[in-house]
């Protein structure tokens, strides 16, 4: 009776023993680091990316990155914010943010600064708006690409020279002023990709490219 007793206890408790107790029961993660010499690698100061000018808001950023087993995975976090495409993304550990600060263009409230005057019609600019001031009536305004320019026609049948002036450190680069038959062509060039919105001020009209 005690035979059967202690048979029937071993066959139990081979039964629920594993078949290799080196492995990892089911369920259990394991890791497989076969060797603790990991490779070198520099570490991550700083690093950046410069977007496109047409881009206009951030939506998701994702870090792919890699484990200690060397599996890759990666991970996201929602944003939804408006950004300066001029500026770069920086990505970094580091809390001393001088250097970042050192390379980013402080923003400062500019006044308006007249860079053509035409015996129709002054131009000035400040940071994302054009205004004209003339007394003369829009025909049209339209976009085009390649480069990306607003062109403005107005009403005048007059005579003068054709004028091009480049601008620097603005988001209006370049401007042309043509005379046609019956109109004056204006032609602002662009440093990026916009959308823009034309209204009629008091003095004449205001451009903002967003």
């Amino acid at each position: 009776m005690i035979k059967v007793f202690l048979i029937t206890i071993f066959l139990f408790i081979s039964i629920a023993a594993r078949e290799n107790p080196f492995f990892p029961s089911e369920g259990e993660k394991d890791i497989p680091v076969t060797s603790n010499t990991g490779k070198s690698l520099p570490k991550l100061k700083r690093a950046t990316i410069q977007l496109p000018s047409y881009a206009r808001a951030i939506k998701k950023v994702t870090i792919e990155y890699q484990n200690l087993d060397g599996s890759i995975e990666n991970k996201s976090t929602e944003l939804d914010n408006s950004i300066d495409w001029h500026l770069p993304i920086f990505i970094s550990q580091s809390y001393n943010d001088q250097v970042i600060k050192s390379q980013v263009t402080k923003k400062t409230k500019l006044a308006y600064k007249n860079i053509i005057k035409i015996k129709y019609a002054d131009f000035y600019t400040s940071k994302n708006s054009f205004k004209i001031i003339t007394k003369d009536k829009l025909l049209r305004d339209f976009l085009l690409v390649q480069p990306h320019r607003i062109v403005i026609d107005f009403k005048r049948d007059a005579s003068f020279k054709s004028y091009i002036k480049k601008i620097p450190n603005s988001i209006f680069t370049k401007i042309r002023i043509g005379n046609h038959s019956g109109y004056y062509r204006v032609v602002i060039e662009l440093d990026g990709f916009y959308r823009y919105k034309l209204k009629t001020i008091s003095s004449g009209y205001l451009i903002t490219v967003i």
